[in-house]
């Protein structure tokens, strides 16, 4: 109970309420409140900001010890994949925002590239993030494998980790949404560039990688045919991909005469669509790293006289190294990743040996380090490509492997294009010497007409001398009988013996 004395409020006494005692509201009960508030607030604010800025940068190091270890341990492997794409095409994933030393940059097709780092087929199958990858740093970006018709791929699961080897089994089988709908998806973005088709961007390289449907017959080449129709006007580049070892019967087309059909078709192909597109796109050839030598050598020799303009080696391995630890060894499909790469390299040596410093290769197997691409330099690769390297390490290994490569030229005083051509010359094929001149790759059917009529002009040569060698010998012979040789005896009545005692026949065109 409270009473009212003029204008002030007594406070109600109590059991536990001194008379004395005046209850006051303090003079700052909400400041303090609003002021905590208003700090909270800033702190969320620049803690997200500073999370941004950081998210956004493809360099910083919570992309490849967070955030990737996380998508890849909490999906599996295909839905993994699939989020990273989505990421990508949003235009909410981070960007490269370091800038390519001039040490990297590299000439490709006549094409000037930022530097030698671009990213293989399989990532990006329908050209969904094309210019999402673009901005991760990478100077090529492959897009496919895409087929004629919409195909399925083979049942889930297909793609596995291997976290303990550092690899990658798949075996997706070519899921593809089609030629349309890629063809679609390049023109839109050309359209939304406002660039025109076959423009990659400023130092950049756009391929399409064409593959061939389940359900056309292993033989036929008639896919690719169509692959080249469809994209040779809207790509600079396209990859014929006869290596994957999860299409059945596609690696046949690795041999001599396949191989040949397919490629001069295919040429002629592009050849017919650059007259009525004035846009003469670079065939590529894909290759398997498990062909045996001979196969190597016969492939090379194709590729020689094709008219190909390079090949990438290579694709995924069916061979399972004894090293590998994984449970998921033991899956079908390809194996990727750094158990590939000395498989990759021995068969990209081989092939250097084979084709001519005109025709470039492009090494792909196992690359996940800088140290590991000027390998592949050293052995006379002008670019690389990552595949498995770059879903493990996520979005800023192109800049990180870029940097290695940067540095450790630095310490050299040297270039990756000046290391990459050193080794091609010295490792390339070269063309044999006939009649004083080599002979130039792409003209082996006139080379060998030419040997052939080089070896038809020896052996006349032969046969010239063998005719006047017995012909002076006969005439010796005769000439000793006339003489009365062995006591007036006749021709038949000389031994053979006596026939290494005629004098020597003079070499034709010399009077004896």
């Amino acid at each position: 109970m409270s009473f009212r004395l003029g204008h002030k409020l007594l406070p109600k006494v109590g059991r536990h309420t001194s008379p004395h005692t005046v209850r006051t509201r303090p003079l700052f009960t909400r400041a303090p409140n609003t002021v905590r508030n208003i700090l909270s607030a800033t702190a969320l604010v620049t803690g997200t900001g500073l999370f941004l800025v950081y998210y956004f940068d493809s360099r910083s190091s919570i992309h490849r010890y967070v955030l990737t270890p996380i998508l890849r341990t909490s999906l599996d492997a295909e839905t993994s994949h699939q989020a990273a794409l989505k990421i990508l095409r949003s235009g909410w994933a981070p960007k490269d925002k370091g800038v390519d030393d001039e040490s990297l940059a590299v000439e490709l097709w006549g094409e000037r590239l930022s530097n030698p780092v671009g990213l293989a087929a399989g990532f990006d199958k329908d050209g969904e993030a094309i210019d999402g990858l673009f901005d991760l740093g990478f100077g090529w970006v492959e897009v496919g494998s895409v087929t004629p018709k919409a195909q399925p791929g083979n049942p889930r699961p297909r793609v596995f980790h291997l976290p303990e080897d550092d690899a990658l089994i798949n075996r997706y089988g070519f899921p593809s949404k089609g030629h349309a709908f890629l063809a679609s998806r390049l023109r839109a973005r050309y359209a939304a560039l406002d660039v025109p088709s076959t423009s990659s961007g400023p130092y950049h390289l756009l391929s399409v990688n064409l593959g061939k449907n389940k359900s056309s017959p292993p033989d036929s080449v008639t896919d690719y045919l169509a692959g080249v129709r469809a994209f040779a006007p809207l790509s600079p580049v396209l990859v014929i991909n006869v290596s994957s070892p999860n299409t059945p019967g596609l690696r046949a087309l690795q041999g001599r005469e396949l191989l040949e059909e397919l490629l001069h078709k295919a040429t002629k192909e592009r050849d017919a669509v650059a007259e009525t597109s004035g846009k003469r796109a670079r065939l590529v050839l894909k290759v398997a790293p498990d062909l045996d030598d001979i196969a190597v050598q016969e492939l090379a020799e194709v590729v020689r006289n094709s008219g190909v303009d390079g090949v990438i080696v290579s694709n995924t391995t069916i061979a399972r190294p004894d090293a590998l630890v994984s449970p998921n060894k033991g899956e079908l499909g390809g194996l990727s990743g750094i158990p590939l790469k000395p498989i990759t390299l021995r068969t990209l040596s081989l092939i250097r040996s084979f084709l001519p410093s005109s025709i470039p290769i492009i090494g792909c197997g196992g690359i996940s380090s800088g140290a590991d691409a000027l390998e592949y330099a050293r052995a006379g690769a002008s670019a690389v490509q990552l595949y498995t390297a770059f879903g493990y390490g996520g979005v800023g290994t192109p800049r990180r492997i870029k940097d290695e490569i940067a540095e450790e030229l630095k310490r050299q005083g040297t270039t990756w294009a000046d290391i990459s051509r050193d080794a091609i010359d010295r490792l390339s094929w070269k063309a044999p010497i006939v009649n004083g001149s080599a002979t130039e790759a792409g003209d082996g059917v006139a080379a060998l007409i030419r040997e052939a009529e080089e070896l038809k002009r020896l052996l006349d040569d032969v046969a010239t001398r063998f005719t006047e060698d017995d012909k002076r010998v006969s005439e010796g012979l005769a000439g000793r009988s006339g003489a009365g040789i062995s006591g007036g005896g006749s021709e038949e009545d000389l031994h053979p013996a006596d026939v290494s005692t005629l004098p020597p026949a003079p070499p034709p065109g010399v009077s004896s």
